[in-house]
């Protein structure tokens, strides 16, 4: 979603740019950031904080420091210190909250930033930032061409041009590593820039390049989601989820971050149910378990003579059963113990289940009755004619 969608219809501006907040659909930029103490006074006794947090091509972001004291808000376009030249960048948090997000990010209460803020940026200097971005698509992908050419294996995924034009960071993935000292030399050459070659993992690539999950929304690397955490397969088996690697995975081609959402939830919940290795002991014979609901609370078990016919098990019934049978007293079967999880069914779905269902005694027609039917029909068609020949 762009600007345009939540611009005032007076002067046209994002109303995130100059309203000391974020925009408020979240689509202006990558991992944005709500101020919720913009609207607050300075609190007494307190200095104003002096760094600003600037937000740059993708979703790198960093601190600065504020030496003139100039009155920045979400959204300016300013001027940054860079190690060699200058960077241009557009603010992503001021005020009192940047003191906040330093801690959470692990930064001294006071650090010593030696990057400052120069300037709010000035027309010229956005005409040449923008003029320099038009040319990243156009060097990604000479650059791919260069590495295809020297028989590097690697994939060069963006392109960060730096606010003067004299530096150009190329962001790439491979499986191994690759020696790429001649691939330098001749894109310094070729693109008159400083060439600077940065390795990354590919849920970073996709945090940069964005795009659409199969839940239908944009990626939460991309968007809110700061930092990577460990996803283990043994999150999808105690949320009852088939090890399937097409559905698992991401874009990213590792398991989707969501998998650790729900997994706290479903790990408490798992603690009232049973070993999944216990079995139940029955007159008609042993049971193991098959299936687990977690939200309903039914265990789904079969004898291990006929492990096609499955019977719904309330927990509680389970339990009881179990602790039954370690005082070795066992039921007749296990058709005794689905009562109540038939009865849990049924009113979680809402509906009764008929006693008695009538179909119709209408066949299917097998594969030889269907090839007839065709010529059939063609001598029908066929028979007046010859009638009106005679």
């Amino acid at each position: 979603m762009g600007c345009a969608s939540c611009s005032s219809a007076g002067n046209k501006l994002p109303k995130g740019c100059r309203n000391n907040g974020s925009c408020s659909t979240g689509g202006c930029d990558k991992l944005p950031v709500f101020d919720w103490l913009a609207n607050m006074n300075e609190l007494e006794g307190l200095d104003t904080c002096p760094y600003v947090e600037v937000r740059f091509k993708g979703t790198r972001k960093d601190f600065f420091y504020n030496a003139n004291r100039l009155k920045l808000y979400i959204g300016d376009v300013v001027v940054v210190d860079a190690q060699q030249g200058y960077d241009v960048g557009v603010v992503a948090l001021a005020g009192e909250l940047v003191r906040l997000q330093m801690r959470k990010k692990l930064k001294a209460e006071n650090p010593e930033i030696k990057q400052r803020v120069i300037r709010i940026a000035t027309q010229k200097d956005i005409n040449q930032w923008r003029k320099h971005q038009e040319r990243e698509e156009e060097l990604k992908f000479k650059t791919r061409e260069l590495a295809k050419k020297h028989g590097l294996r690697m994939k060069i995924s963006d392109v960060e041009f730096q606010g003067d034009g004299t530096k150009a960071t190329f962001y790439y993935t491979a499986d191994e590593r690759v020696d790429f000292r001649n691939l330098i030399k001749d894109m310094a050459a070729e693109f008159g820039v400083r060439v600077e070659m940065r390795q990354i993992g590919l849920r970073q690539e996709a945090a940069r390049l964005g795009g659409i999950g199969s839940c239908g929304r944009e990626l939460c690397c991309s968007t809110w989601l700061t930092d990577f955490r460990a996803v283990n397969t043994s999150a999808a088996r105690y949320q009852q989820l088939s090890l399937n690697p097409q559905k698992l995975a991401g874009q990213c081609g590792k398991l989707k971050c969501c998998l650790n959402y729900e997994l706290d939830a479903y790990m408490e919940a798992v603690r009232e149910f049973p070993d999944f290795n216990q079995t139940l002991k029955t007159k008609a014979g042993e049971a193991t378990l098959q299936k687990v609901d977690i939200f309903r609370k039914i265990l789904w078990y079969a004898y291990a003579h006929n492990t096609s016919n499955w019977y719904g098990i309330s927990l509680e019934n389970a339990l009881k059963t179990i602790e039954n049978n370690k005082n070795n007293s066992m039921p007749d079967s296990l058709e005794e113990l689905t009562g109540a999880a038939r009865d849990t069914k049924e009113e979680a779905i809402g509906f009764s289940t008929p006693n008695d269902l009538s179909f119709s005694n209408q066949q299917t027609p097998t594969k030889s009755q269907q090839k007839n039917k065709p010529k059939q029909r063609r001598n029908k068609q066929k028979a007046p004619n010859k009638r009106n020949k005679q």
